[in-house]
C-alpha cells in the first residue's frame, strides 16, 4: 500500500480532531469540572486507541480509511438508517454525559480498580474493532454495498456475523466504569438497543442487495455474542 492520499488523510484526522473536541465538551460540561481524572485518562485512551486505528488504515487499507470517513446521520442512504444513526448518536452522548453528571453531583463510589478495569474494557473493544477492520475491508460507516464487494466469513466473521458492533458493545459496556459510575451503566440498555436494531436493517439490506449474505446469514447463526445471539 503506498498510504493514503492527503485528502483522505486530512478528512479523517479533522474528524477525529472533531469527536475528541465532542467528547470532552460531553465530558467537562456536565461535570462542572476539568478535575475529572477519570475522565481525562478516558479521553486518553479513547484518542490513542482511535488514533492507532487511524494510523493503520493510512497505511495499510487507505480504501477502507475513506469509506470509515463518510459517516452520520446525513451519509446514510436510508430514511430508517438515518434515523438510527440519529439515535445512536444521542445513545453515544448518553454514556458520557451521564457519568460526567454522576461525577458531579457524587451518584457513585467505584473503587480505582474498576475504573483502570473499565479503561481496559475500551481498549479491549478497540482492539477487537481493529480485527474486523483487517479482515473486513468493507466495514463501511454506513450501509451499502460497495463495488466488488463479497461477504467475508473468516476471521472473527466466522464466529458471529456482526463482529464490529460486538467490538462496539464491549468498548461500551466499558466506558461508564472508565469514567467512575455505576449509574452510567444505565444508558448500555439503550445505546445496545440502537445497535441491535441498526444490525437487524443491515441484514435485512445486505440479504437483498450483496451476492451470498443471505447464505452466509443461515450458517453463520449467532449476530453479536457466540452461543447467545
Amino acid at each position: 500500500m503506498d498510504g493514503a492520499p492527503t485528502g483522505v488523510t486530512t478528512k479523517a484526522m479533522l474528524g477525529l480532531a472533531q469527536l475528541v473536541v465532542v467528547i470532552a465538551l460531553a465530558l467537562f460540561i456536565p461535570a462542572g469540572t476539568v478535575r475529572f481524572i477519570d475522565g481525562w485518562i478516558f479521553l486518553a485512551v479513547f484518542s490513542a486507541s482511535s488514533f492507532a486505528i487511524t494510523r493503520y488504515l493510512m497505511k495499510n487499507d487507505p480504501k477502507l480509511l475513506e469509506r470509515r470517513t463518510q459517516a452520520g446521520p446525513v451519509a446514510e442512504k436510508e430514511p430508517r438508517q438515518k434515523l438510527i444513526q440519529s439515535l445512536a448518536g444521542i445513545a453515544f452522548l448518553s454514556t458520557l454525559i451521564v457519568p460526567a453528571l454522576d461525577r458531579r453531583f457524587r451518584w457513585s463510589d467505584v473503587p480505582t480498580a474498576a475504573v483502570i478495569g473499565g479503561d481496559a474494557v475500551v481498549a479491549l473493544g478497540f482492539l477487537a474493532i481493529l480485527f474486523v477492520f483487517k479482515a473486513n475491508t468493507f466495514t463501511s460507516s454506513i450501509i451499502e454495498v460497495a463495488p466488488g464487494q463479497r461477504v467475508i466469513e473468516t476471521g472473527p466473521y466466522a464466529t458471529v456475523r456482526h463482529p464490529m458492533y460486538s467490538g462496539a458493545l464491549v468498548m461500551f459496556i466499558g466506558v461508564p466504569l472508565a469514567l467512575g459510575s455505576y449509574v452510567g451503566l444505565l444508558t448500555f440498555v439503550p445505546f445496545a438497543a440502537v445497535i441491535v436494531w441498526r444490525l437487524l436493517d443491515e441484514e435485512r439490506f445486505l440479504a437483498n442487495h450483496l451476492a451470498g449474505y443471505a447464505e452466509y446469514r443461515r450458517k453463520t447463526r449467532y449476530r453479536l455474542i457466540p452461543h447467545v445471539w
